[in-house]
């Protein structure tokens, strides 16, 4: 019998026993955190509840998770933007920020049967992408929170690729620390696109890193209108130069095209 095909025969049951692992896992952890999250009182409780069993699933599921710099992240109000590679990221950013985080989350996930209650009663902001008018509403809404002192973590791409790289970031999160004045900290997530790759049913085993960034202020010797996309390339640079992964700019959203040399990036990383 060929080496491959029995490798094959090997790792593949392997890899289903494993699947079912890391569901049980995640299954045992998200409704344990589910059923004290509708009984604790308090914002803050609640946010610590989700945290410590966001840690235990990564650790149950042979995911250990590395949190690489997390004094830089600044203290007191300010606004998290971190790259999307797969559905795990939002578990690694619960499982690492402090309690004083909310989420800023796409509204389609408010419909979730699971997630989208977890997320409600963790103080989630749900934005509108498709509807002009409420998005327009709901991003008022977002920036009301952050201007009252309020962290915000955001996902700038919106969602994420099969292929690694970069996508184009949308506005948002670096209009909500713009005009709220406060620090924005980039962050770059490495191994969940490996864990659980899209488009792909069965996980991996494997280390996650989260590293932070150096923060960053927007200038105030610029005008909104073009401080928030200078603001806005920056990060991305930062992002771009952590990660080594390509630029896969595709949204009207991002001025730099790909080809521009600070925003060139090296080969892609494989899994």
């Amino acid at each position: 019998m060929p080496l491959a095909v029995l490798r094959t025969l090997i790792l593949v049951p392997l890899r289903v026993v494993y699947a079912l692992w890391a569901l049980c896992a995640f299954l045992a952890a998200s409704l344990s955190a589910l059923l004290l999250l509708s009984v604790l009182p308090g914002l803050s409780r609640r946010r610590a509840v989700a945290r410590a069993a966001a840690r235990a699933f990564f650790a149950l599921a042979g995911m250990p998770l590395t949190v690489r710099f997390p004094e830089r992240l600044p203290a007191g109000q300010c606004v998290v933007v971190c790259n999307h590679a797969s559905y795990l990221d939002g578990v690694v950013l619960t499982a690492a920020l402090p309690a004083r985080f909310a989420f800023v989350i796409k509204r389609e996930m408010a419909a979730a049967p699971l997630a989208g209650t977890l997320l409600r009663r963790l103080g989630s902001e749900f934005v509108e992408r498709f509807d002009r008018a409420r998005g327009a509403r709901d991003a008022r809404r977002v920036l009301r929170n952050a201007s009252q002192g309020h962290a915000l973590v955001f996902f700038p791409e919106g969602t994420f690729t099969r292929t690694p790289g970069l996508l184009g970031f949308h506005s948002g999160a670096f209009t909500t620390a713009t005009r709220a004045g406060c620090p924005l900290a980039p962050a770059v997530v490495r191994g969940t696109r490996r864990a659980l790759a899209p488009g792909r049913p069965l996980p991996l085993p494997g280390p996650i890193e989260l590293e932070f960034l150096a923060p960053l202020i927007a200038r105030a010797d610029l005008a909104a209108a073009h401080a928030v996309p200078e603001l806005r390339d920056r990060a991305r640079a930062a992002m771009l130069a952590a990660l080594a992964e390509p630029d896969l700019t595709c949204c009207a959203d991002t001025d730099r095209p790909p080809d521009t040399a600070r925003a060139r990036s090296a080969p892609a990383s494989r899994p």
